[in-house]
């Protein structure tokens, strides 16, 4: 069935609008809004292109009329990284502040499991959410965005329109790190990352690559990354293998610090002088980087600003803001004695 024209140059788009344009049922707009189970290709496609030329966003009036539940979810990757307590407890004392309750959510690095608690929390008429690292993809994201106030943090899309980013400057911490590389005397410097597979382009560890790749250009050296295996995957063995190859650099600037960390203490166990031999850079400035005995020179992201920042930006949005905001966190390397 063709898509049909409908008037509403002067009057406020609503999901009727939407059905009728598309020649569906309003329920059938109500699946593809909400990404339910079943709903077929051909049916997603005309409403998506109904809802893209009738440029429809859900009524925040119709939101406040239906009542606030002063609840907002926050939805995590994982919780074993210990950057991110940080950043949740900012944002849900800002939230609290502000007479909002906090619910969060792990996604378990699973697009599916996501999707699923992104879905719970709307059917349970929460007033917003905090995505950090989400796996799904920003279009799905701008789909959940038309039916509840959407904050994402660790996701670098500048351009999405109907959800609002709150990120560390990642490239500008890439660049951060080799320059401090670069002050300690260093030269052959090479980036630890890993096979990022199937990621979503919008993931963080690509900014502080670019970043990374940049400055040793600027500096008129030749970037090297290195790539360990998936995150999901167990990469002790991986890291060994790097302290014994032959190219070993002289000073690595690793992605973050959940592999900067089990690197200095594997290069410990095996000999490997830290700095001495291998000087190493990492990223977070986690709380375990600035244990004595770990002394983890790395570029902080600012955990309490990202956290109270996103909680902010959402509360407004819930308070109806519809133009997008997409902030950058500026990062600072914290200097410690690896390197």
């Amino acid at each position: 069935m063709k898509n049909q024209i409908v008037n509403v140059t002067q009057e406020r788009v609503t999901i009727r609008h939407v059905a009728e344009d598309a020649g569906v049922s309003v329920a059938a707009v109500s699946k593809v809004l909400r990404n339910a189970y079943g709903v077929s290709d051909g049916l997603r496609g005309r409403v998506e292109a109904s809802i893209e030329k009738l440029h429809y966003r859900p009524s925040v009036a119709a939101r406040a009329m239906r009542g606030r539940t002063q609840t907002v979810g926050v939805l995590v990757i994982e919780l074993s990284n210990p950057f991110l307590p940080g950043v949740i407890e900012e944002a849900n004392a800002a939230l609290s502040e502000n007479g909002f309750k906090a619910l969060i959510g792990i996604g378990r690095s699973a697009s599916s499991i996501e999707a699923s608690m992104i879905e719970s929390m709307i059917d349970n008429r929460m007033d917003g959410v905090v995505i950090i690292a989400p796996r799904i993809s920003g279009k799905v994201l701008e789909r959940y965005a038309r039916q509840i106030p959407i904050v994402v943090i660790a996701h670098h899309e500048p351009h999405a329109e109907t959800y609002d980013t709150v990120n560390s400057d990642d490239l500008r911490g890439g660049y951060l790190a080799v320059e401090a590389a670069l002050r300690a005397g260093h030269q052959d410097i090479a980036m630890l990352s890993y096979d990022i597979l199937d990621s979503p382009a919008t993931i963080v560890v690509l900014q502080r690559e670019a970043g990374y790749l940049d400055a040793m250009r600027q500096a008129g050296l030749k970037g090297r990354i290195i790539r360990l295996p998936p995150v999901a995957v167990d990469r002790q063995e991986a890291i060994r293998g790097f302290l014994d190859s032959k190219d070993r650099p002289r000073a690595v600037f690793v992605w973050s610090d959940l592999d900067a960390v089990p690197l200095i203490n594997a290069a410990r166990i095996n000999a490997v002088r830290v700095p001495e031999d291998l000087a190493i850079i990492g990223y977070d400035n986690s709380p375990m980087a600035a244990v004595p005995l770990v002394g983890l020179t790395s570029v902080d992201q600012n955990a309490t600003q990202l956290g109270r920042t996103a909680a902010e930006v959402l509360l407004s949005r819930i308070d109806g803001r519809r133009d997008a905001r997409h902030l950058l966190i500026g990062p600072h390397v914290k200097l410690r004695g690896s390197i």
